[in-house]
Order: structure tokens, then C-alpha cells, then sequence
């Protein structure tokens, strides 16, 4: 019994192929290399706030752990259950996403719901959900009644306002960008894609207009040296970080610009802290490992026998992939500041459950790929 509460043990794996084995590994060193970064990143501020280093380190491993079990039991369990489970998990989150405007507000957003010691947002539990879901929509697409295409598309797009009223743009931009991605790998007709992308575009666009701050970010990342003590504080901070680590960084722990000059030095810009601390050369490695993740996932992807599945690989490559270029795009100043979480780095038990829920179903396709192309003789009587 005691084996099943054991991440890493999994008596199944000497019969997966490469690519699911390969990325199983990749997921393990991406969260590994996460989890002594956000050590890093997290110990000084959190001996500050509460007056214990590993806080934030304590209770990440803790998610880890519950992230790892999530992650076994997808890659054991046939994709055509966990489907079966999506459309009611995805209702479920849709309804906790509206919920959160009873909570209280933090930084100005209403994101989570309070549990105690616990807080969920939805927003990053939903991500799953929205690739199953989507998946199975575009691989029926030609067989479904336009009524119930409508609903569904109708859903999504009720998911996305509920996110973007928190308000969450950066979120609702990544979820309604994977939809499209998604849709776009099914081969739906370019006319309802391009009226759904400038659909989209215009949503946004009303979005930062009104919101103040959200105009604000779009703005000053162009040029936050002009306001360095202002708006562009942030960002400003962040391009020292990365620029103090030159080519081989100031070493682990070394971080100067996580000591209360770098905000949100263990979420948002924790790689800003990993660049200082690792260099131009282990900026290289990581890209490197990201995108190998995304290579072999697309070659998931591209042998995967099923519809469904293949669009569910695309929709994982794009939710992990693209999350974690749109992060280091904001670091660097490539694009505007986004509050979107670095998968497997950031710290947050929401974003490390969905991610690794995320990386498990990627697995899980690439174990069914395998499955499929091996052909079993039968045993010679004797």
C-alpha cells in the first residue's frame, strides 16, 4: 500500500516508450531545478515575513509532493477516463471562478477563495480542464449539431469573462490563446478562427482601456527607465537581476536583487533571480530543457493515432511551453508585465497541481501512443 504514496515508484514504467520515459524526466528536472531556485529566491524575504527561511520552500514541497501523486495517477490511468471526468470538472471550477468575487480582494484582484491555510484559484486549476475539454470539442467538431458547438464555445467563452472580471487578463489571455491554438491544430475553418481572434483582440483591447493598470503595464514596459520609481519599477529591477548575472551568474544564493529590491522575487520574477544567480550559460540550460519538453511533445503530438489525443499533446505543449515564454518575456522586457506564474518554479500549490496535472496527461498520451504500436504475439504452446 505504502508504494502507491511513493511519487517516483511506478512498476508500469519498463513498459512505456522513450518519449513518455524521456519526458517523465524532463518533468522531474524541471521541478527539481524549480523547487532550489524558489530556496533561493524565497529564503531572505521569507525569514523577513515570517521568520522562518523555508516557509515558502516548506510549503512548495509540500505541493510538489501532492502535484507528483496527481501526476502518478494521471500517467496510470487511461485517457478515456480522465476525459470522461472533464466536462464536470470543468463546470465545477467555472462555478468557483465566479465565486471568487465574494472573497476578499488581494493586490486588487479577486483570484482565490480563502480556505483557511488554503487558497485555490481556480483560474490555474481550470488549465486541464480547458485542454481536455477543447480536445474533445475540435475532434468532433465535424460531427457535432451546431447547437451543441454553440454551448461549448459558449462555455469557453463565459470561462474567459469570469477570468477576465477578476481581473486577469494575462490569464485569460494565455487560456483564450490555447483555445484558439487548439482549435487551430483541429483544422476548424479560418473564418470562425479569425472571427474568434479578433473577437479576442478587441476584448482585450476594451480590457486595458478601462483598466487602468493594465494600460499602465502595456505602456511602461516599452521604456521603464523613464520610470524607473514608478511604473516601470518592476521591470527595472528585474533587467538589473538578469544583467548582473553575466555569463555564469553570481552563484547560488548570491542573488543580490532578491534582497527586497526585486518584487515578487518567488512568483512572477523568480527568473529574474535564477538568471542573476546562473548566468547567460544557465539561462542557455534552461531554455535548453524547456525546449526539449517541447519537442518531444510535439512528436507526442504528431504520433499520436487519435484525434483527441494529439490535440490534448498540442494543448499541453501550449499551457507549459507558452506560460513559461510569456514569464520570461515579461522578465526580460520582451512583453508587458503579466502576473503569469513561471510553471514548476513560481511559488503556488494552484499553478503546481495544474502543471503537473498538465505534464501527466502529456505522459499519459505518450504511453498510449506506445501501447498502440505494440503488437503482441501469442506465447507458443508447449
Amino acid at each position: 500500500m505504502l508504494k502507491y504514496w511513493i511519487p517516483f515508484f511506478n512498476p508500469e514504467i519498463a513498459s512505456w516508450g522513450i518519449p513518455a520515459r524521456l519526458l517523465r524526466w524532463l518533468t522531474f528536472l524541471w521541478l527539481l531545478i524549480g523547487l532550489v531556485v524558489l530556496f533561493s529566491a524565497s529564503y531572505a524575504i521569507a525569514n523577513v515575513e515570517h521568520g522562518n527561511g523555508l516557509y515558502y520552500f516548506q510549503r512548495q514541497v509540500i505541493w510538489a509532493y501532492l502535484g507528483l501523486l496527481l501526476f502518478k495517477w494521471v500517467t496510470r490511468n487511461p485517457l478515456s477516463s480522465v476525459l470522461k471526468v472533464a466536462p464536470y470538472a470543468l463546470f465545477i471550477f467555472l462555478v468557483l471562478i465566479f465565486a471568487t468575487q465574494f472573497f476578499e480582494p488581494i493586490n486588487g484582484a479577486r483570484r482565490w477563495i480563502n480556505l483557511g491555510p488554503i487558497s485555490l484559484q481556480p483560474s490555474e486549476l481550470i488549465k486541464p480542464f480547458l485542454v481536455l475539454q477543447s480536445a474533445i470539442l475540435f475532434s468532433r467538431w465535424s460531427r457535432l449539431s451546431n447547437g451543441w458547438r454553440v454551448f461549448w464555445l459558449g462555455t469557453f467563452a463565459i470561462v474567459l469573462g469570469g477570468i477576465l472580471i477578476q481581473p486577469n487578463l494575462s490569464n485569460t489571455a494565455l487560456c483564450g490563446m490555447g483555445l484558439w491554438l487548439i482549435a487551430l491544430a483541429a483544422m476548424i475553418r479560418w473564418q470562425y478562427l479569425a472571427m474568434v481572434a479578433a473577437s479576442g483582440v478587441g476584448l482585450a483591447s476594451i480590457s486595458i482601456y478601462f483598466q487602468e493598470y493594465q494600460l499602465k503595464r502595456v505602456t511602461s514596459f516599452m521604456n521603464p527607465w523613464l520610470q524607473a520609481q514608478g511604473d516601470g519599477y518592476q521591470l527595472v529591477q528585474s533587467l538589473l537581476a538578469i544583467g548582473s548575472g553575466g555569463v555564469w551568474g553570481t552563484s547560488l544564493g548570491l542573488s543580490q536583487q532578491k534582497l527586497f529590491y526585486l518584487p515578487f522575487q518567488y512568483t512572477d520574477f523568480i527568473f529574474a533571480v535564477f538568471a542573476e544567480e546562473f548566468g547567460f550559460v544557465g539561462c542557455i540550460v534552461l531554455l535548453t530543457l524547456i525546449t526539449s519538453f517541447m519537442t518531444v511533445g510535439l512528436i507526442v503530438a504528431q504520433q499520436a493515432q487519435k484525434t483527441v489525443h494529439r490535440l490534448i499533446a498540442i494543448g499541453v505543449v501550449i499551457f507549459l511551453v507558452g506560460q513559461s515564454l510569456i514569464n520570461i518575456g515579461v522578465a526580460t522586457g520582451s512583453l508587458p508585465t503579466t502576473g503569469l506564474p513561471l510553471p514548476l518554479f513560481s511559488y503556488g500549490g494552484n499553478s503546481m497541481l495544474a502543471s503537473l496535472f498538465l505534464a501527466g496527461l502529456l505522459v499519459r498520451v505518450a504511453i498510449e501512443n506506445h501501447q498502440r504500436n505494440v503488437v503482441e504475439f501469442p506465447k507458443p504452446s508447449r
